[in-house]
């Protein structure tokens, strides 16, 4: 007889919220396979501090054997089928055909009960955990990872308590991350390892839902509010005014490089780094240049000297108590990210990552085939003449490197939304490049974040 693993999909959610840890400080989306993933999911979200929503798939059973999966059906249009398993079991296409278009109407029935006009989470370009109650042959799975994949989601990771260990394997090639809690050498179904396995009606989908939003709008992370300081800034050739925030048992430090004359107090990069903060990470706003240099052209557009400027800060900020070891990542707009592209050559190995919004890489010249260091790029849609900047940079950098697109945003990201979804970006790509590695469980179940390059 199997020994049981889970009282119940609550006590499997909290185990799995548990290896999932990692993920809390990117506030990610948690999305559910309905119905049995819901409860798994409400306390996954509930400790990660994270969104909850579903994402709906339908199994497509076998003609003869409706609980043999030869495919599922999802969201988006999506279809995934078993070509293997249909060509093994002698199911004609037309067959086929009519078992997909069944599943797809039970999937509009599905989305008229469990979303009853519930806004879709937004997944474009951050981190979202996919969960259900167990894996079996994973094909539903599958079809939740395509889902996600179309929506744009910056990361994904699947997420569940149990699983036979070939479909996790099999998930590992399309997925960034899986985590299973427990592969057990002896896998027939996943009820077996629960001690209550009972379903999971629509009422109770919709009530966890219910709960999720109202906690998760309501709620205040309780993370450490940063201490910070006034500081004057070494450079390379003068000191510079600062705001050092600095995060107790911070993951990493982020320093700001403002861009055409702004400086420390530019209301965006404000915004991106008490994120930042949030999210674990010390940060470093400075100016780069003084009131006279920033009203001169020339020197807003003195590439050099402002690279300059950001290595000296970064070599005086890991002179300060607690970040001799600290691992680095820039953030850059306009000018200010073209220099951080030029200095990144001469950074050394402790700068992780850099992040561009609305940036001029172009600036850095040939300086962007010698960069190594993943380079997450963040241009507005409607910023056409920056965006074409960035996608010659994307195609010159050799670095790993990700170009993200805001739609209809323009070079401030001053639209409804935008600077929201650059705070999402740089929050994602800075946390995943700063944060602690994580080493493989015993059972290989699980693997750390790492960059997705192009």
């Amino acid at each position: 007889m199997a020994v049981m693993l889970f009282r119940n999909r609550r006590d499997a959610g909290r185990r799995l919220a548990e290896e999932l840890a990692v993920y809390r400080s990117r506030r990610p989306v948690v999305v559910a396979l309905p119905r049995g993933g819901v409860p798994v999911g409400f306390e996954v979200a509930h400790e990660l501090l994270g969104e909850l929503d579903v994402v709906l798939v339908r199994k497509v059973g076998a003609p003869q054997q409706p609980e043999l999966a030869i495919g599922a059906v999802g969201e988006d249009g999506v279809v995934v089928l078993e070509e293997d398993l249909v060509a093994r079991l002698g199911v004609d296409r037309a067959t086929v055909q009519a078992l997909v278009r069944r599943a797809q109407d039970e999937l509009v029935v599905q989305d008229t009960m469990l979303r009853r006009a519930r806004p879709v989470a937004r997944v474009k370009g951050r981190t979202v955990i996919v969960v259900d109650d167990g894996l079996a042959t994973g094909a539903t799975m599958r079809a939740a990872v395509a889902v996600l994949q179309r929506r744009g989601a910056r990361r994904i990771v699947v997420g569940v308590p149990v699983g036979a260990g070939d479909t996790v394997r099999a998930l590992r090639a399309i997925a960034d991350d899986v985590v299973c809690v427990a592969i057990p050498p002896e896998f027939t179904s996943v009820g077996q390892w629960y001690s209550d396995f009972a379903a999971v009606g629509d009422d109770e989908v919709v009530d966890l839902l219910d709960r999720s939003m109202d906690e998760s709008s309501g709620r205040i992370p309780t993370l450490s509010v940063p201490t910070e300081y006034a500081v004057q800034v070494d450079t390379a050739d003068l000191q510079l005014p600062g705001q050092l925030a600095v995060v107790a048992g911070a993951i990493g430090a982020v320093v700001f490089a403002h861009g055409s004359g702004s400086s420390r107090l530019s209301p965006r990069n404000q915004m991106v780094a008490v994120a930042l903060q949030q999210a674990g990470l010390s940060t470093l706003l400075f100016d780069l240049l003084t009131p006279d240099e920033a009203a001169d052209r020339s020197a807003v557009f003195d590439i050099p000297r402002l690279g300059a400027r950001l290595l000296g800060a970064t070599q005086w900020l890991a002179q300060r108590p607690g970040f001799a070891s600290t691992p680095v990542g820039w953030f850059g707009a306009s000018t200010g990210a073209g220099a951080a592209l030029w200095a990144a050559p001469d950074a050394g190995p402790r700068l992780r990552a850099i992040v561009s919004r609305g940036g001029r890489p172009d600036l850095a010249g040939g300086r962007l085939a010698d960069v190594a260091t993943p380079t997450l790029l963040i241009v507005g849609g409607a910023d056409t003449q920056v965006l074409d900047l960035n996608r010659q940079a994307e195609r010159a950098l050799a670095a790993p490197v990700r170009l993200e697109v805001v739609p209809g945003a323009t070079h401030l990201f001053e639209e409804p939304g935008a600077m929201e979804q650059v705070v999402d970006l740089a929050r994602d790509w800075l946390v995943e490049l700063l944060g602690a590695e994580v080493s493989p469980a015993p059972n290989g179940s699980r693997s750390g974040p790492g960059p997705r390059d192009r």
